[in-house]
């Protein structure tokens, strides 16, 4: 089997599975200790889809100005809000399209993440080694982060965002994110890329940039 036809399954499984998995997360969130969604820190929840039912009260509720999805579109369009929605909501909006399943984000996409995350942190929060954000400044407030389940794509730009923001090793900024939502699930692809970033963009003191 080719690459290109190994993705274009993966990809259609992750389609077929989307809606069945998505309810089993509902079921899982009623009859078990699991939440929708958890604070990960004063800046960053990491969550499960953003249902349009619940995001005016959560934007309100949590002071979200901030939202990265990294659903692809067939996710977002049954039950969630586009960009448009959430603008209207007073909210920012970052796609970063990863597949289900078998995907870990690409370095480019975490670094996207991290970079659009910075923005809404308050000034003494900022993250080192980040260039000022072009454009004009952002409102502080909470950045939601999701994807289907917020556990394993969404879990993986957050991680990154711990790794940079605390100089957290991979281990410590899962630790965390186990602490504070205990479901997440990380497989060798996203630890793999979770090791990557803390290789490239937090070296050892001392090493050349």
């Amino acid at each position: 089997m080719t690459l290109q036809r190994q993705q274009q399954g993966q990809a259609m499984f992750a389609r077929i599975t989307f809606y069945p998995s998505l309810f089993y997360n509902v079921l899982m969130e009623k009859v078990t200790s699991r939440n929708w969604y958890d604070r990960i820190d004063e800046n960053v929840i990491l969550g499960a889809l953003p249902f349009r039912s619940m995001a005016q009260d959560m934007v309100r509720k949590e002071n979200i100005k901030a939202v990265v999805s990294m659903n692809e579109d067939y996710e977002l369009w049954a039950f969630s809000n586009n960009k448009a929605r959430w603008a209207k909501l007073g909210v920012e909006f970052l796609q970063l399209e990863t597949t289900d399943i078998f995907e870990s984000p690409c370095q480019e996409k975490l670094w996207r993440g991290v970079n659009f995350m910075n923005r809404f942190l308050p000034p003494a929060e900022k993250l080192p080694r980040l260039a000022p954000a072009d454009g004009p400044p952002a409102e502080p407030g909470t950045i939601y982060v999701h994807c289907k389940a917020g556990r394993t794509r969404s879990a993986t730009l957050v991680g990154c965002y711990l790794i940079m923001k605390n100089g957290w090793s991979p281990e410590q900024a899962v630790e965390h994110m186990r602490d504070c939502r205990p479901h997440i699930l990380l497989r060798s692809k996203q630890w793999e890329a979770l090791r990557l970033f803390h290789q490239t963009k937090c070296p050892p003191p001392g090493t050349p940039t």
